[in-house]
């Protein structure tokens, strides 16, 4: 990332596509900012917004709408697509990443997509977003830059699909431990699962609307091009939101089960603890009666003590033959 360079501010790459061309040339970091705007063809650029002057650079170099430019430059962490007749534009959701491993925690990619350029930018380094990096410096497969769009989201697609997999076994560990004889009062592992899950259920299913409502257009209302790669990624994002879903219902079962298996174990000692009373009561009564301070109670010359425990025996013999009798035993 370029931090230094006062030319291009915040930059972690920017690529050049060359009409006819096989391959994409990568603009240099310290390359002047007027390089973005020359030359054939169109160019895609991704920045950090971890850089104040970003925005700065985002209102010089693009052409875009002001709505378009406060989309690329916020925090917001709600999915979003909006079409113009020029431009498309929103919040796509993906998963961060760190410098040694891959991790579960929602990261969001802000984009905008013109005739002439894509822009994207993003607060940490995301997965998909890498993952197009590399695609697009092997082989150019992306004639517009709403081509590459299409690659941002059907990468995310596959991070996805790799990511249900990955909850899925964590899932299926943690069904084996409470369906099974291990420990279930304790799953530390479910709660963070569930909120993933539902998290991503409610991103994709906002993507999913958006999508659609954009494929309903008029053709002359939206970019070239844009209603057929709408289509497509409806198609995708909704057999991977079938799985999701799945999976969230799994989640669901399985802490209704847990809960059910609490409940269980609590009445469990209640009950232990009722019965306790029941039997503990008379007895209780017993020597409460001998043991209050008045004349003329029974034993109270001495000699009572075996006479006294007889009753109290008697008292918790009767207690169990009432609850036996109203079958509470």
């Amino acid at each position: 990332m370029n931090l230094i360079s006062p030319e291009i501010p915040g930059l972690v790459w920017a690529y050049r596509f060359p009409p006819g061309e096989s391959r994409c040339l990568r603009i240099a970091t310290d390359s002047p900012v007027d390089s973005l705007q020359a030359g054939d063809g169109w160019v895609w650029l991704h920045l950090a917004l971890s850089d104040a002057r970003t925005p700065a650079l985002i209102e010089r170099i693009s052409n875009l709408p002001p709505a378009a430019i406060a989309t690329l430059t916020s925090h917001d962490t709600q999915a979003a697509i909006t079409v113009a007749k020029d431009v498309v534009y929103g919040t796509l959701v993906d998963f961060e990443r760190t410098f040694d491993m891959m991790t579960k925690t929602i990261g969001w990619l802000h984009f905008a997509v013109s005739d002439r350029m894509i822009v994207t930018t993003r607060l940490h380094p995301l997965r998909s977003i890498d993952r197009v990096k590399a695609a697009v410096e092997k082989s150019t497969k992306c004639g517009r830059p709403i081509d590459l769009f299409e690659m941002l989201v059907v990468e995310f697609q596959r991070t996805l699909i790799t990511l249900v997999l990955e909850l899925t076994e964590e899932l299926n560990v943690i069904e084996d431990r409470v369906y099974g004889e291990a420990e279930h009062r304790q799953q530390p592992g479910l709660a963070p699962l569930r909120r993933t899950v539902v998290r991503l259920h409610r991103h994709l299913r906002t993507i999913l609307a958006l999508l659609r409502r954009a494929a309903a257009s008029d053709e002359d209302e939206v970019p070239p091009g844009f209603i057929d790669v709408a289509e497509r990624l409806s198609d995708r994002l909704e057999a991977v939101d079938r799985d999701v879903f799945a999976l969230q219902e799994r989640a669901r079962l399985l802490h209704e089960e847990i809960d059910s298996k609490i409940s269980s174990e609590t009445n469990r000692h209640l009950y232990i603890l009722s019965l306790m009373t029941a039997f503990l009561l008379p007895p209780t009564l017993v020597t409460g009666f001998f043991g209050m301070n008045t004349g003329a109670l029974p034993f109270s010359d001495g000699g009572g003590t075996l006479f006294a425990g007889l009753i109290i025996a008697s008292s918790m013999g009767l207690a169990w033959f009432i609850l036996k009798r109203i079958g509470i035993l």
